[in-house]
C-alpha cells in the first residue's frame, strides 16, 4: 500500500484531529529513525502513520489497543513485520519487541506528545521554539507532559540511541511537518 492509500485509510478510521496529528507525528519521526538506520523510510512511515488506527475503536479497552490495528492492516495485506510492530507498540500485551522497527515504534509513540508538550507551554506554541536543551531539562521534570511515558521512551536506548540524540532526531523530524501538526 502506497502512502497516499494508507493516509485515506487512516482517515475512515480517526476522526479525532489531534489523534490524526499525533499519527503524522510519529510517521515523521519513524521515517527520520529509518533515515539514520538506512532503512526503509516509505515502510517505517507507514508503521508510524497507522499505528493507533484503532485508537477510536479500543480507547475505551487498552487491552484491546493495537491487537485490533494489527489485525485491520493484515486483512489490508501488509506485512507480518509492519503488523508485528504495530502490534507491539502497546506494551499492555508484553510481547518482545523484536526488530528495529518494533523497538522504534515504541519509544516514537509517546516522544511525539513530549514533544508537542514542549512547544504548547512555550509562549510561540510553534515547534521552531523548542530545542533539545529544552526538552532534556523538561523530560526530567516528571509533572511535566505526565502521560508520555519516560521509560517508553528511554527505551531508545535499544537502538543503540542516546536519549539526546533520540530527542534530537524526533524534534527534527516533527519540526520538518509543523504545518500539518500547526504548530
Amino acid at each position: 500500500m502506497k502512502r497516499e492509500e494508507a493516509y485515506e485509510l487512516l482517515q475512515q478510521h480517526l476522526k479525532n484531529k489531534n489523534l490524526f496529528k499525533h499519527s503524522l507525528a510519529v510517521e515523521a519521526v519513524m521515517r527520520r529513525l529509518a533515515s539514520y538506520f538506512n532503512e526503509d523510510e516509505e515502510f517505517w512511515g507507514l508503521a508510524g502513520l497507522l499505528h493507533d488506527i484503532d485508537y477510536e475503536n479500543t480507547k475505551d479497552d487498552p487491552d484491546r489497543h493495537s491487537i485490533e490495528g494489527a489485525e485491520m492492516l493484515e486483512e489490508k495485506g501488509f506485512s507480518a513485520e509492519l503488523v508485528y510492530a504495530v502490534k507491539v507498540h502497546n506494551g499492555r500485551h508484553g510481547l518482545p519487541r523484536v526488530s528495529k522497527l518494533d523497538k522504534a515504534l515504541y519509544a516514537a509513540d509517546p516522544l511525539t506528545g513530549f514533544i508537542v508538550a514542549g512547544a504548547l507551554i512555550r509562549p510561540e506554541k510553534k515547534l521552531s521554539a523548542v530545542d533539545v536543551p529544552f526538552l532534556m531539562k523538561k523530560f526530567g521534570e516528571k509533572s511535566f507532559a505526565k502521560g508520555a511515558n519516560r521509560e517508553q521512551i528511554k527505551s531508545c536506548s535499544e537502538l543503540g540511541l542516546s536519549l539526546e540524540d533520540f530527542i534530537g532526531l524526533g524534534l527534527e523530524a516533527m519540526q520538518g511537518i509543523a504545518v500539518e501538526m500547526e504548530l
